[in-house]
């Protein structure tokens, strides 16, 4: 496996630059996940991890080697894409193996490397299967295998759930994790689903226009993100975000612009330490719990996360209580402040 530094690294299209000046320290079998909007340069990253991209300027190390010019198989890496890319005339057993006979791997060697990765994977009765006998979970399993042949430093993974249905998605998250426990590998996995960086990360690193707004912990970047930009990507429903004046009866720095709530610490009702008042725009009831969207005149709804069945009407009013002590203050810049504030 592999510790990896990248240092100042850029990458530049011509005239615009996509990746800007990174700096990150990825611990050796450690599982990373790259998450952002669309167009944030974490694909990119990525890719320049990989060796796919040239990197503009700056360095990345592999256990404190400089690999810029190294090449993808020289720098033990292994990728899996959103699209599968198996050859179709193939057989699983074929998919697999075909990487291995390039790289003339000794054929009791590479026989055992199939096996073991078609066992871990559960591939063992499809392994005579072409592609198109296959789901498009078992076809994932099958790019996932023949990556794992490899015995990489790294797997890297490009939004490989992303053709997925949403039932399909939720298995394959659980596959995706126990392959990481099992194998104990450096991996590092992007996507733009916060839901999979929040569940299958030991650290998801922001990005936004190509620079990394905040590393950290899923539970750390949901419970302290820096940032406006953090607050409101990581967590779903997203956090609501509300003028400063909004919350009469809290006491709020001047310095303050804007406060947020996450959905879950609103209280449909009466209640909290101050209230706000809004027109039902429509309820979401998903059975163990219900989202409330309430017009408040904002340019977003204010979305409140109610355990269990709501009765409120849409187009009616519905109130709901904010605890003082679960907003989070925003400066002019974006920053978040320390909860230390409300003391």
């Amino acid at each position: 496996m592999a510790t990896i530094e990248l240092a100042k690294v850029s990458k530049r299209f011509g005239s615009v630059e996509t990746i800007r000046g990174v700096d990150l320290h990825l611990n050796d079998r450690e599982f990373v996940v790259f998450v952002g909007p669309s167009g944030c340069g974490k694909s990119t990253l990525l890719r320049l991890i990989a060796g796919l991209e040239d990197v503009s300027s700056g360095e990345i190390r592999f256990d404190n080697q400089v690999v810029n010019e190294m090449t993808p198989p020289e720098r033990g890496i292994a990728m899996v894409f959103q699209s599968y890319a198996l050859y179709p005339h193939m057989s699983v057993y074929e998919n697999m193996m075909f990487g291995l006979k390039l790289a003339k791997t000794d054929r009791p060697e590479a026989e055992r490397r199939v096996q073991e990765a078609a066992r871990i994977l559960q591939l063992d009765q499809l392994l005579q299967r072409k592609p198109r006998e296959l789901s498009g979970g078992q076809r994932q399993r099958v790019a996932i295998g023949r990556a794992i042949t490899r015995n990489p430093k790294v797997f890297l993974f490009d939004e490989p759930l992303s053709n997925l249905d949403a039932a399909l998605r939720v298995q394959m998250r659980i596959e995706i994790a126990r392959l990481h426990q099992r194998l104990d590998a450096t991996m590092i996995y992007v996507t733009h689903d916060q839901v999979e960086a929040m569940t299958l990360a030991d650290r998801i690193v922001v990005l936004e226009t190509g620079e990394v707004r905040q590393v950290g912990s899923p539970i750390e970047l949901y419970q302290h993100p820096a940032n406006r930009f953090v607050a409101g990507f990581i967590g779903s429903p997203r956090m609501n975000f509300l003028p400063a004046s909004l919350p009469k009866g809290i006491a709020i720095p001047p310095e303050i612009v804007e406060v947020g709530v996450r959905p879950e610490h609103l209280q449909l009702g009466e209640g909290g330490d101050a209230t706000i008042e809004g027109r039902v725009l429509t309820v979401e009831r998903l059975g163990a719990e219900s989202w409330v969207y309430l017009d408040l005149g904002l340019e977003d709804p204010v979305v409140v996360k109610h355990g269990g069945a709501v009765d409120v009407a849409v187009d009616g009013t519905a109130r709901a209580g904010l605890p003082a002590g679960a907003l989070y203050l925003f400066d002019a810049q974006g920053r978040c402040l320390p909860r230390e504030v409300y003391g």
